[in-house]
């Protein structure tokens, strides 16, 4: 096939089983050759219009929950991003040829995401594979023992769904319990003495993968200000108190140390200590207004962004080492200093912000120093929110966010 242009959508008619394509309005935007003929319908019954209206849930079965059942298997694929193997399900149709008479009918349906650059889903792939005749007749005598065999099927299929919705419930309390604490660990925002910062944090949506990032500020002799942001690997309540604990260390490392290397050089023995704390990211920038320096340090985590006052964005990426725990023996971190004028922000951040599935990460932070520039005669809390808005997908993000916005 080499320089030759696939026709994908040659392809996508010519896939064996039961293919349709969806919108995140639930709406037919295609469906394959398979999926027209095996379900009795029309490209014009089908494409346009919205899934239960094509297929409702049977009228004269009241208990019946197989429509209810593939709705919530489309919205957790909407919400999170990640595909969804349903059960086996019992969903009736009505027939094409006698209209008002509904056929029992049993299948095994899969629904899976098409993501954007942004990680959006912009479409919703529904597969399903009819199993009606298998379970009627394949391997089964006739008779009571089938209706026996198929009735146990049948529940044990049930009960496996169900034990999915407890699991993905305990899921959601896990989330809970975790962006609780990781609220409670983080410092408040607060006014530093010499400088206006803003902070903001927003946990992804739909998914696990939360309650990693922090920040943090630490105030030191002689007007100087320590600012953090950190990444740990992981996700829920693991995460959430894997991050405590190093946000605590390197608070305690930067009151001590003689610049933000030093600082993360602690954290890194620290970090060999402390299960889970393995391949976190950090970046550390100690502001001195005395000198009108920022000396910085980081470990892994994508550079900071110094705003200045004509627009320019330079990204502070010239003291950059592997994450924590990356190499085996221990080595000093390299450590930068470039000065900054009264007005300049300061902005720290972490990796859910700027990188997206399938970019590079230039782009993001492209699109983060646009963002910058554009907004930099505003407030820090105004600057915070307006990046959030320009860079966030409208729908929220597959990965946590923690930004901090600091106007020297």
């Amino acid at each position: 096939m080499t320089g030759q242009e696939v026709d994908y959508r040659t392809v996508f008619h010519a896939l064996p089983g039961m293919v349709a394509l969806l919108t995140p309005d639930l709406v037919y935007a295609d469906a394959n050759d398979d999926f027209l003929r095996l379900s009795g319908r029309t490209r014009e019954q089908l494409i346009g219009r919205y899934l239960f209206d094509v297929f409702p849930n049977n009228p004269n079965d009241p208990a019946s929950t197989g429509a209810r059942n593939l709705e919530a298997s489309l919205r957790r694929v909407l919400a999170s991003g990640e595909r969804d193997t349903m059960a086996l399900q019992r969903y009736d149709v009505e027939s094409v040829t006698r209209p008002g008479e509904w056929e029992e009918r049993y299948w095994s349906p899969v629904n899976a995401p098409v993501l954007d650059g942004e990680g959006r889903t912009v479409l919703l792939v529904h597969r399903v594979e009819e199993i009606t005749q298998l379970i009627r007749t394949h391997g089964l005598p006739e008779g009571d023992r089938a209706r026996v065999l198929e009735a146990e099927l049948y529940t044990r299929a049930r009960e496996l769904q169900e034990v999915n919705e407890r699991l993905r419930e305990a899921h959601a309390r896990d989330r809970e319990v975790a962006l609780a604490l990781q609220e409670a660990m983080l410092p408040a925002p607060r006014r530093l003495e010499r400088h206006h910062a803003a902070v903001r944090y927003r946990p992804a949506v739909g998914a696990l993968n939360v309650c990693g990032d922090w920040y943090d500020f630490v105030e030191l002799p002689g007007g100087r200000v320590a600012v953090a942001v950190g990444d740990v690997v992981g996700h829920g309540l693991v995460a959430a108190g894997v991050m405590g604990q190093l946000r605590s260390a390197l608070s305690a490392a930067s009151r001590v140390a003689a610049g933000p290397a030093q600082a993360l050089e602690v954290l890194g023995l620290y970090a060999r200590s402390v299960d889970g704390a393995e391949s976190t990211t950090a970046a550390t920038a100690f502001i001195d207004s005395g000198t009108r320096t920022i000396s910085y340090s980081s470990a892994g985590h994508p550079p900071p962004a110094l705003l200045r006052g004509d627009g320019t964005v330079e990204f502070l990426d010239r003291a950059t080492d592997p994450p924590l725990g990356a190499r085996p023996e221990h080595q000093a971190r390299p450590e930068a200093v470039t000065r900054f004028t009264e007005g300049d922000t300061l902005a720290l951040y972490t990796d859910g912000l700027i990188e997206r599935r399938r970019e590079d990460i230039d782009a993001g932070l492209d699109r983060l120093a646009r963002a910058l520039a554009g907004h930099r005669s505003e407030t820090p809390d105004a600057l915070a929110d307006a990046v959030l808005t320009e860079l966030l997908p409208p729908g929220g993000a597959t990965d946590d966010t923690a930004l901090v916005v600091i106007r020297l």
